[in-house]
């Protein structure tokens, strides 16, 4: 087994060091709520929660999915949690979010994926934080219909479904998904509810795709109407996942953005720490600030 690459000086962040940090923690705790931040592993959860702001992961922490980049445990799940929404509210409330992001992971065991667990969750955060601008970050839910649309019934004001990485390497990197369904999941949902949703989406790069391979992907994203785009550094969270190929440079990064934006994407977000939910606040759909 090969060694973790050692990072290059800009993916070295300090870690903060202010309260709201442990203040956030707390309040989670309390709550018994769990966060991609945590389960993912993601680099950048220490500046977020001392910002006061974190992703809600709902429908417990064990995926029924073993994608080879995410380090979110894969074991038989356990049983929904009925008074989850409720506290997810609370937590926005708490927390005072003006833009929230509610993450799942994959409920292949269930028959509608978890798509209810979501509408019920975006109604309660909605019924008790009425300004609040929601963001959904979605399973595929094996591309039925039926949940899709449970999903949208809520009208989160931002749709997000991760294509992860180019064609040729998804069959390796992403358990059970695919492109093509991806891709048809996130032109359904601007099929049923056009500019009234705004749809998302992300790659992770530097897991051996080329140049061509992005922009194609980008082209694929754009014909399905897909509005929004983030681009960010793979990271490789344990010795067990898919190592790193190539880390990229904070100047090709600037240049895919820009690449993005001549695509008439809406808003792009790219750069070496760029996740699907990290800073999401800054961009609000319009009618929202």
């Amino acid at each position: 087994m090969l060694p973790r690459r050692r990072l290059p000086e800009w993916l070295k962040v300090p870690l903060p060091t202010s309260s709201a940090f442990t203040a956030t923690r707390t309040l989670l705790d309390g709550l018994g709520l769990h966060t991609v931040c945590e389960s993912a592993k993601c680099p950048n959860h220490w500046e977020c929660w001392s910002r006061g702001t974190a992703t809600f992961m709902i429908a417990g922490d064990r995926c029924t999915r073993a994608c080879g980049f995410c380090a979110v445990s894969t074991a038989k799940p356990l049983a929904l949690e009925q008074d989850e929404p409720q506290r997810v509210a609370e937590a926005t409330r708490r927390m005072g979010l003006k833009h929230v992001v509610i993450t799942a992971v994959a409920r292949d065991d269930l028959a509608d994926g978890g798509a209810e667990h979501f509408r019920r969750t975006i109604e309660a955060v909605r019924a008790m934080n009425p300004g609040t601008v929601i963001e959904v970050l979605t399973p595929d839910f094996l591309d039925r219909d039926e949940a899709i649309d449970a999903v949208l019934a809520a009208r989160p004001e931002v749709f997000n479904h991760n294509l992860e990485t180019v064609r040729r390497l998804t069959p390796s990197v992403r358990h059970r998904a695919t492109y093509d369904r991806s891709l048809r999941v996130l032109g359904k949902v601007k099929e049923r509810l056009g500019d009234q949703v705004h749809t998302k989406s992300g790659l992770m790069l530097g897991l051996g795709e080329t140049q061509e391979e992005v922009l194609e992907a980008m082209r694929d994203l754009r014909r399905v109407r897909c509005d929004i785009l983030t681009l960010g550094q793979y990271l490789q969270p344990t010795l067990k996942h898919l190592p790193v190929v190539e880390f990229i440079a904070p100047t090709a990064f600037e240049a895919l953005r820009r690449e993005g934006e001549a695509l008439g994407f809406t808003h792009v977000a790219a750069g070496p720490l760029v996740r699907s939910s990290y800073h999401a606040d800054e961009f609000s759909p319009p009618g929202h600030t």
